[in-house]
Order: structure tokens, then C-alpha cells, then sequence
């Protein structure tokens, strides 16, 4: 039993880990970009599936000029680029521009124009919900229907 809670308790700290050295990754992906100019930033969650992060530089003008993206279901996803888009107006991407098969990458990029149409328009764009905020809303959803079952 106590062999059990230490290989739980090392898989825990090792998450954490890699969870840490992905986001820092990404981070210093996107500050290079943002160095170089204007960063539109897409995302989609994946929950069981790959989640996909798409970061798009555009110019004053919200053309393309360099697309990365980072896609998995582990914390091992690294950024790669993302060719395809150069010369492309960010406001006008939709699902249907993204690869076939990579169903979260597409959403991420419809996610990446919507952020950047909202922020053109000079609207307030809206922090999705964190994983706790989820389950909360859930737990929540669960007493409201016991509570109209009674």
C-alpha cells in the first residue's frame, strides 16, 4: 500500500513537472514571437483528446506573417510551426482553414480570429473557465438536480 502512494505521489510531481516545462516553453515561443510583433493567440482545450494553442504574428493590418502552433495530449506537445497561413487575413480564418483531422486545431484557429475580430472590435475578450471553475459549475449542476428531484 505504501509502495502505491509513493509511485502515485512521484507520477503526481512528475505531471507537475512536465506541465511546468510545457508552459514554459510555450511562453518563451510566444515572447519570441510578440518580440517580432503583434501575436494573435487561439486555444481549444482537449479534455480527453489533444487540446491545440495556435499563436499567429500578424502586421498592423492583421495580415499572417508566421503561424506556430502546439497540439497533444500529453505535456510533452512542443510548439511547431504552423505553414499555411502566411499572407492571410487572421480576421477571415475559419474551422474549415485548418488540416483536416485535427478537429481542437481547427477550433483553436477559429478561436485565434474570433479573439482578434472581439479585440478590433474593442470588446472584452473572456477568460475561459479553469479546470476547478469546471468542476465546481458541475458539482453545483449535480445538488440543483437532487434539490428539484425532492
Amino acid at each position: 500500500m505504501l509502495s502505491l502512494i509513493i509511485v502515485v505521489g512521484i507520477a503526481f510531481v512528475m505531471q507537475g513537472l512536465f506541465s511546468f516545462l510545457q508552459m514554459r516553453h510555450l511562453s518563451n515561443e510566444f515572447i519570441k514571437l510578440r518580440r517580432k510583433g503583434k501575436v494573435a493567440f487561439g486555444r481549444k482545450s482537449g479534455g480527453f483528446h489533444a487540446g491545440a494553442v495556435v499563436m499567429f504574428r500578424i502586421d498592423d493590418e492583421g495580415i499572417v506573417q508566421e503561424g506556430k502552433k502546439m497540439e497533444g495530449l500529453t505535456a510533452l506537445a512542443k510548439v511547431k510551426d504552423l505553414p499555411g497561413f502566411e499572407g492571410r487575413y487572421i480576421g477571415s480564418l475559419t474551422e474549415e482553414d485548418g488540416p483536416a483531422g485535427h478537429k481542437n486545431l481547427r477550433k483553436a484557429i477559429a478561436d485565434a480570429a474570433l479573439t482578434y475580430r472581439k479585440y478590433t472590435a474593442g470588446e472584452i475578450i473572456e477568460e475561459p473557465p479553469t479546470p476547478l471553475e469546471k468542476a465546481g459549475t458541475a458539482v453545483t449542476g449535480l445538488f440543483a438536480k437532487k434539490a428539484k428531484a425532492f
